[in-house]
């Protein structure tokens, strides 16, 4: 009965086994393995320099953009090892867009070619026509709640806008393309509060939509706005599990001593 039971659970929507990740010969990520059921946020927390970041950029082949750098193990999407060899890394970050910790807009680009730039890169097949092109990002826009404040100056220069601004349209940029799963690096690290309570608020309302991995550095708002969190030190993954559990009964000793502000 428990063996048909479990073979009837659905798949989890990212599911990583047995990770390492490296800059050339040092092991940055070290064994990890954890799961991520769709329509949750998952926090990822820990002190300065233990690997969250790192692991976040292994979820859609980001970090083998950096010179040296490399991945073993598997990264699962939909059941699917995005390292195959057949995989193409611009597919992946097609489903699983990313946003990072300071704003990125293209300062060449308008308001609105900042939004559509993923949409570009698409097959010729795929690729929708200026009038859908237009249409999806103003849903993008809209679901960010930038639309209203933007709509009038599409055309103008997106490095205009205020950081909390810049970071919504980021988060814009990567929804366009419709990802099933979005990858957050400490996206409020360098906004005001008032920015950061619009963006937490964003997340809240997106999680019904769109699977969200968020490293905060901010046990506080991870404690806000995430439905499991997982506790990483010196590059390894001690634990993952329900936030409320993790903050209000951790297994493990060393979580408990970081969550209760003993280092980190």
């Amino acid at each position: 009965m428990a063996a048909t039971e479990h073979a009837h659970e659905p798949l989890p929507c990212v599911a990583v086994d047995s990770l390492d990740a490296y800059f050339g010969a040092s092991r940055v990520v070290r064994d990890v393995n954890f799961s991520v059921r769709g329509s949750e946020v998952t926090g990822i927390i820990g002190p300065s320099g233990c690997g969250k970041s790192t692991l976040l950029r292994c979820l859609n082949r980001m970090h083998e953009t950096v010179p040296g750098a490399r991945v073993e193990g598997e990264v699962r999407f939909d059941g699917r090892d995005i390292y195959a060899a057949e995989v193409s890394a611009i597919s992946v970050r097609r489903h699983i867009g990313m946003v990072f910790q300071r704003p990125t807009p293209f300062p060449t680009m308008s308001i609105r070619d900042n939004v559509a730039a993923g949409l570009k890169i698409m097959t010729r097949e795929e690729r929708p026509s200026r009038r859908e092109t237009d249409e999806l990002v103003e849903r993008a826009l809209v679901r960010t709640a930038l639309w209203d404040e933007v709509k009038d100056r599409l055309g103008a220069s997106a490095v205009a806008l205020s950081g909390g601004q810049q970071q919504r349209l980021c988060i814009a940029r990567a929804l366009a393309t419709s990802p099933r799963v979005l990858l957050l690096d400490e996206p409020t690290a360098s906004l005001d509060p008032l920015s950061t309570q619009r963006v937490e608020e964003l997340v809240y309302e997106l999680r019904s939509e769109v699977t969200i991995i968020i490293v905060t550095h901010n046990m506080q708002q991870a404690a806000r706005i995430s439905d499991r969190t997982a506790f990483m030190m010196a590059g390894e993954l001690i634990e993952c599990g329900p936030t409320s559990s993790i903050f209000t009964t951790p297994t493990d000793s060393r979580t408990e001593a970081y969550i209760t502000g003993r280092f980190g």
